[in-house]
């Protein structure tokens, strides 16, 4: 697939106080969504706007995914990861992209839970992404994950390691 590019997009693992990192059970998109309901989990992504710093980016998903705005930056990882999609998910963009390559970032939830709302996210203004969602231990989130996005998590786990201690 010549001039096939990589869509750019962000991620966000978001912790508690416990070092746990909030996990999303994604909606079914439709037809070409194949997941399997053992890879459903995910953190909040999305993709970066024309013009849109990564940072500015990863704020926006968060927010527009979990309604959270009570986060802290901790760190970003340094590179950009990529991954292929699989030709089935690739329909959804009609061919333009192979997959994604995604800037990462650490952040410690500071507000309430009940600041959570995954039903009607960025005060009701995008349709939801998930449809539950927990804290997860991070060292389970590559099992978690779609497969063929597993070693994205896992360097996204081995690099915000330093992060996963209980705050204090």
């Amino acid at each position: 697939m010549n001039g096939a590019r990589y869509r750019p997009c962000v991620g966000v693992m978001l912790l508690n106080d416990s070092g746990e990192a909030f996990i999303g059970r994604r909606r079914p998109k439709g037809a070409y969504d194949l997941v399997s309901a053992r890879f459903e989990w995910q953190m909040p992504q999305g993709g970066v706007d024309e013009g849109e710093k990564p940072i500015e980016a990863a704020l926006r998903e968060l927010y527009e995914e979990t309604n959270v705005r009570s986060a802290v930056v901790l760190g970003e990882i340094e590179s950009w990861l990529s991954y292929d999609l699989p030709p089935e998910a690739g329909r959804r963009w009609k061919g333009e992209y192979i997959g994604q390559t995604q800037k990462w970032f650490a952040m410690r939830f500071t507000g309430d839970e009940s600041e959570i709302d995954i039903a009607n996210p960025a005060g009701g203004a995008h349709q939801p992404e998930f449809d539950a969602w927990r804290w997860e231990k991070p060292a389970r989130l590559p099992q978690l994950i779609v497969p063929f996005k597993r070693h994205v998590y896992e360097q996204v786990v081995r690099e915000f390691l330093p992060f996963f201690a209980p705050a204090k």
